[in-house]
Formats: structure tokens, sequence, C-alpha cells
């Protein structure tokens, strides 16, 4: 792809903040032990502008994580050609354990992916999520972005 053409699908600030807003799932990459990649999905939350989720302390994510905190996530929608967008993070992962500190995390990922639970329950259930997961802050250090509607 050339270089203008490449500028033209990059999205601005405002559309990735956008773009990310609206998407529900996340594509997370973390290394297993033998270099491969462990891919899962998961759901999200931007806090501070960053990128949040949370898993099981004891998932296979947060071991890879432990040993080695690179990470890369992407979200990504259309399905065909002239529709695809997407959003990819490079970064490192900053691991939450401290129940109180996960306690807003989990919140978070549950206010945005659960509208169903009723206000007066979430804290609740952040908080019982909060005693056995980590929270992830995602830490960028490069972005790649497309966005094929702009061709």
């Amino acid at each position: 792809m050339s270089k203008n053409r490449r500028d033209a699908i990059r999205m601005t600030a405002d559309e990735l903040t956008l773009f990310l807003a609206a998407q529900k799932s996340l594509q997370v990459g973390t290394l297993d032990r033998d270099g491969s990649v462990h891919l899962s999905t998961l759901w999200f939350a931007l806090v501070e502008g960053k990128i949040v989720f949370e898993t099981y302390t004891k998932s296979q994510k947060i071991v890879n994580l432990r040993r080695d905190p690179r990470i890369t996530v992407l979200a990504e929608d259309g399905r065909v050609y002239e529709e695809l967008r997407g959003v990819m993070i490079k970064g490192t992962a900053t691991l939450v354990d401290d129940p109180t500190d996960v306690h807003p995390l989990a919140r978070a990922v549950l206010t945005r992916n659960q509208p169903e639970i009723p206000p007066e329950l979430l804290d609740e259930a952040a908080k019982h999520m909060a005693t056995k997961r980590t929270a992830v802050i995602v830490e960028p250090t490069k972005t790649v972005s497309w966005d094929h509607t702009k061709l």
C-alpha cells in the first residue's frame, strides 16, 4: 500500500476514540513461554483514554503478562473490503491485582458491556469479580488504524 493510501485510511485521534467506543470485543495477544502468540477475545472499557480489561488471575494471559508484559490488542469490524476498519495497539501491560484497585476497573468493564445490570448492583458485582481477577491496563507504544470506508 502506498504511503498516500496508508495516510488516507488512517483514523484521526477522534475517529479512533469513537471507533473503540463503539466496539464490544477486543482480541488480546500475549506471548506464551515458547514465543508463540496466545490469542483470546475479551470485553473491555476505556478508562482515562486507555484500554482496560480484566480476567481471571490464573488465566494464561496473566501468566504470560507476568513473564513478559508486551501485549497487542485489536478491535476490528467490517464484512467486505470497502467496510474494513480496525485499530491495533502494541504496548505494555500494567497489571492491577489488588481487589480494591481492580474494583473500579471491573466496574467500568461491567458498566460498558452489561447495561442490563441495575446501577445499584454494579458495585457488588464488580467487588465480587475483583476478588479473583487481575485488571490489565494497556500502555500503548504504537497504534495502527485503518478505515477503508475512506477509500
